[in-house]
Parts: structure tokens; sequence; C-alpha cells
């Protein structure tokens, strides 16, 4: 394991030829000498991969087993100068009785054999003919020359650090998986050696199957099928090699290559072990249901050094799906879920009216749509949103027009109250001079507008919905006691590299044709709050980004810091990886991204209510609790120079 904390693992699928037990042992000793070649710590090949699995009743007779035991004796001669271990499946006699199992080799030792524990005997399966299912407790087994090895399914294999559970083929499709219980007593890394034949739709199925089953231990999972060179006679093995990591596919194979083929993927144990930690109920099943003793034996293979490859896709987006398809159905989702949170305040209060300022950017714009949608789920009048435009200082003709627009071509009660002339008597009234263009001129804008919407909200009996995003609530772009404030928040869990895409998904199932236009051009324009004056060609002088820093950047930190809990450091390596040729930018930024976030606490702790709509929120009544005054100089000191 890196010092990043990633694990890198392989799923090989060798050309076996069914019962030449030399020659499938030099195909799978192949293949491991390659993935150790590439760093990887631990290589799994499929179901009695040693023999291939179709080898029928031949399973029984006397050449196959001395076949086995050789193969098995150079396979450890092999292993002895890789840096790997080796996992493959091979027949084992043991008190009289044959298994069907999973053999641990490494540094010329066998380390341990897996035996499988549910046997399928229907359909195409009639395993209970050669072979008898795991017992319970743990004994020794002779294989090959190797005497007194380890021989039990509750074994975990303990690699660099990193705690390794084997289970084969069926175990997986059983209501209560062997992987469940050597999660629960430590295993971060499942591995399954598996001879499933292909069939309609089987694919799809087991697929779902190993994400679901990683997703459910929190842990990464490596599956390797059987593929080329098993007997047609009645079955087709089509070589599925998948890696899977809380859920996620995180590589697979190609099926149905006659070559062998190689797959390999870094799993990240540092998030699979925040996760654990951080999941209460976890700890509490372990304690409840993990009551056999396991046998856990540690292997160091060499020291992974980082060379700057990263097996893993890294997404710069995170809070952002990358494909179409998935991007609709999110963007679906999180509009209901923030129309059905607005429907349930305003139906809870009685409320008919809404008072939201509309500025014409991204975050007002979104907010509206989920008002409109809110109204016209409760069967509401839209004008009884009342949609006030502010013009002020900063405020330019694109986002004025822009705003008038889109109000009206969604049919909404429309209110422009200019604010140059309050502000500026505040300004006298205080003693500012308007020609310094400071914070204290600026956040005088946005108290100014706050007033006007909070006070226009007690004339109509109604209550002010909040514009503000989730990327604003961590750097604490927002002034207090201004736009920080509403009645309820309704875009608090919505990052703003996100808001972008719901605004455009929102183009696709408008009608209006008015509204359509405006909303592409409200995508289009850059992110501003427009508090300076504009530029003298009557365009937006004052670019957010130019001031706080890039919100991809900024969403990508946000990302890891809350839903893994990842260190400065460990954000850095993975931002550099996500945004090539980026380095100095992430370098500047992820210093001002920790000292603002730590700073601008005392923002998020009185923060109006608003849904929750990932896995990353702000909230202090909900997902995180952080005191106001906590100090951020570890952090800033974990980003070494």
């Amino acid at each position: 394991m890196t010092k990043h904390g990633f694990f890198r693992v392989a799923a090989g699928v060798p050309s076996v030829n069914v019962a030449d037990c030399a020659g499938n042992a030099e195909a799978i000793l192949e293949l491991a000498s390659r993935a150790a070649a590439d760093g990887a710590e631990v290589i799994v090949m499929p179901e009695m991969s040693v023999t291939a699995y179709t080898c029928g009743d031949l399973f029984h007779n006397a050449m196959l087993a001395q076949g086995v035991g050789a193969a098995v004796d150079f396979l450890a001669r092999g292993s002895e100068g890789l840096d790997i271990v080796l996992v493959a499946g091979a027949p084992v006699e043991n008190c009289g009785r044959q298994y069907n199992c999973a053999v641990v080799i490494a540094r010329g030792q066998v380390l341990a054999v897996v035996p499988k524990s549910y046997l399928p005997n229907y359909n195409e399966f009639y395993e209970r003919r050669w072979w008898q299912p795991a017992g319970e407790g743990l004994s020794t087994v002779s294989i090959g020359s190797f005497r007194d090895v380890p021989f039990g399914c509750n074994q975990l294999i303990e690699i660099n650090g990193v705690k390794v559970g084997i289970e084969l083929c069926e175990d997986l499709w059983t209501a209560v998986p062997p992987s469940s219980r050597h999660a629960l007593a430590g295993a971060e890394v499942m591995l399954n050696l598996s001879a499933s034949d292909d069939v309609i739709g089987k694919y799809a199925y087991l697929r779902g199957l190993v994400a679901q089953q990683s997703a459910r231990c929190m842990a990464a999972y490596v599956y390797a099928g059987a593929g080329y060179g098993e007997s047609s006679t009645d079955l087709v093995f089509d070589g599925k090699a998948i890696v899977a990591e809380n859920g996620r596919i995180l590589r697979e194979g190609e099926r149905w290559r006659s070559e062998p083929q190689l797959v390999m993927a870094d799993v990240d144990i540092d998030a699979l072990r925040r996760d654990r930690l951080h999941t209460t109920t976890w700890g509490d099943t372990a304690l409840r249901e993990v009551s056999a003793r396991y046998n856990i034996i540690t292997v160091a293979t060499g020291v992974k050094t980082d060379d700057g490859t990263l097996m893993r896709d890294i997404n710069p987006l995170p809070f952002v799906p990358s494909s179409s398809d998935d991007m609709e159905e999110r963007c679906n989702e999180i509009t209901n879920i923030q129309a059905a949170g607005l429907a349930r305040r305003l139906d809870v209060t009685h409320t008919r009216h809404l008072v939201v300022g509309i500025s014409g950017g991204l975050d007002s714009t979104l907010a509206l749509l989920i008002a409109v949608k809110a109204f016209d789920r409760l069967g509401l009048d839209r004008k009884g949103i009342v949609g006030v435009t502010m013009p002020g200082f900063g405020t330019t003709g694109r986002t004025y027009n822009n705003a008038l627009t889109l109000m009206r071509a969604l049919g909404i009660t429309i209110r422009e109250i200019p604010i140059a002339d309050a502000v500026n008597l505040h300004f006298r009234d205080i003693g500012h001079d308007p020609a310094v263009t400071d914070v204290t001129y600026e956040n005088s804008q946005a108290r100014e507008r706050t007033q006007i919407l909070m006070d226009i909200a007690n004339q109509v009996g109604g209550m002010v919905l909040g514009t503000g995003d989730l990327s604003e609530l961590a750097l604490g772009w927002a002034t207090y006691n201004g736009d920080h404030m509403s009645m309820y928040g309704v875009n608090a869990g919505v990052p703003k590299t996100l808001v972008r895409h719901l605004v455009r998904y929102f183009v696709g199932i408008t009608d209006s044709e008015e509204a359509r236009t405006a909303l592409v051009d409200i995508i289009d324009t850059p992110i501003s709050p427009e508090l300076t004056p504009a530029a003298a060609d009557g365009t937006i002088a004052q670019r957010t980004e130019d001031l706080v820093g890039p919100y991809e950047l900024h969403d990508f930190f946000l990302y890891y810091t809350l839903r893994y809990g990842f260190t400065p450091e460990k954000i850095r390596y993975l931002a550099c990886r996500a945004f090539p040729g980026r380095e100095v930018e992430i370098e500047k930024w992820i210093k001002v991204f920790f000292r603002r976030f730590f700073n601008q606490q005392f923002k998020r702790s009185c923060l109006p209510d608003g849904p929750k709509v990932g896995s990353v929120c702000l909230s202090p009544r909900g997902d995180w609790r952080m005191p106001s005054d906590a100090s951020s100089a570890l952090w800033l000191n974990g980003i070494t120079d």
C-alpha cells in the first residue's frame, strides 16, 4: 500500500487447457509476473484455474491429483522472485475428501488453502459429485511438497497491512456470502475465484451483484472468472474480470477474448477505512455477527513506490455524473428532492407566497425553477412567487435582461426595486466613501437586498427563498446576515459545479422558448455577485472565480474533505491527477480552500433549513458539526511545499 493509501489489485484470466496442469501453471505464472512487474500486490485467478473447471470426473483421477501437486510446487518456486501474492484455484484433498479451493502462494510458500463454502448442485452445476463444502473450523492440509498448510474458510491474508478475504464463485450468490463475514472480521479486499458460465443476461446481473456486495461490505471486490480454454461441451465461459470498490466498478475486462488478460486497479483503502469508521452501524454489526475465530496470515511483498501512475479514474467533477444518462437521472432526482422539500415547507406553514431575489445568475435561476416546480406540484398559482430584481452598482444589462425575461416567461409576479439610492443613503449614514469599493461597499448592497426581500415577504405573508449553494457555504462566499439568510435555502445541498447542469436540465424540459433562450444565456454568463461597478463596455468586471478560485477545484477539495476526510496532501495528490498541468493552481487554491473552510464555519453554524441532496452536506443540524473557532493550522501545515 502506498503512502496515499492505495492498494493495487489484479484479476487474471489465463487461457487454459482442460487437465493440462503444467501448461495452466505456466500461464498463471506468466500473468502473475506481469502483474507484479506493474506493481500489483495481489492477483486472483479463476476457480480451478490450475486444472480448468470443466474436468468432470477427471477430478477424482489420481493422475490429475499428481498434476495439481506438481503445478502448485511450480507456482511456489516461481513466486520466489515475485513481489506479489498469487491466489489460484485447484482441487485439494483433505482427510479423504476433495474440496474446491483457493490456494494462496507467495515468497516460495503455500500460505493457506481456502475451500469453497457453498457448492451449486442445480441446473448446469453438479459440484457435489466431486467436492465437499467447507466445514467449520480450521485444520491443516498437505498440497504438493508442502505440509501443514492452514486449511479453512475463516482465513484472512494480511498483505502489506491490508486484510484480504477469499470466497469462490457460488459463495457470492448466496443469501449470506462468506465475504460478508470476512468483511466484518476485518477484510478490506475480497477475492472471488469463479467459473461462472455465460447465459443471456447473466453478466449484467453478476456485475450488479459484485458492485452491491462491495458496497455492502464497504470493501474492494476483485472477481476473476474462467475464460478461453474451458470445455465447450455444454457450457461457454467468457472470461469475466471485474474490480469494484464500495458499490462502484473501477475496472472490468473485455469478455470473449481468446488471449490471456489482466485487469488491474488501485483500490483506495483509506476511503474504505474512513467509511467503516464513520458508519457507526458497521462496528455494531461486527460485534454482533462475528463469532468464528479467524486465522490471519501476514505477508509482506516489496514496498510499492509511487511511480506517478494511478490505476483508477479520478473524476475531476466528483459531484457531476460522467454519462449523459446518469446526468439526466441525477438531475431529475435532485430537483425532485429540492421541490419536495420546499413544497412540504410551504404546505406545513400554509404559505402561498414565496419571495425570491432574481439576479440573472445561476443560483437564483435554479432557486426560481425549483419554486415553480414546487408551486406546480401543490397546484398553486405561480403569481404567488414574487421575483424581485434589485439592480445595483455592478448590475449589467445582460443579467438584468435575463432576470426579467425568465420571470416573465415563467409567469410569476415581477418586482423591480433599484437599490443604489438606498445604499448611497446608508453610506452617508455610516460615513463610507462610495468611491472605496471594499467589503463594506459590497456587503451593504447584499444586506440591502436581503432587507428588501424580508420586508416584501412580510407584505405578502410569504417567506424568503434562499439561493446560495453548497460551494458558497463551504467557502463562506456569502454576506453574513445578507444573502446568507433566508427562511429556506433550497440550494444548500447543491455544489456550484452541479448547479449549471441542473439549469441545463431545465432547458430540456421547459416548454417556453423565451425561458429556454434566457436559461442558455444564464448558463454562459460568468459567475459574479455584481457588487462592484461593471467594466467600461458594460460587461461583468467582478468575476467570482478570479477572486476566490475555480469552483471546479474547490468542489473537488470539498468532496474529498467531507466525503472521505482525506488529508490535504492526499487531496492534492488526487487533484493533480484529475487536473493534469494545473499543479501550480492546485497548490495555490487548496490553501485558500482550507483557510476559508475553517474561518467561515460561523456562517454555516446558523444556516437556514434546506434539503440535503447528496452524500456531502454542510447543515449544522445534519452531516457537519464543527466548532466555529477550530484551527486550520494542522491542515495548512499538512500541505507540504
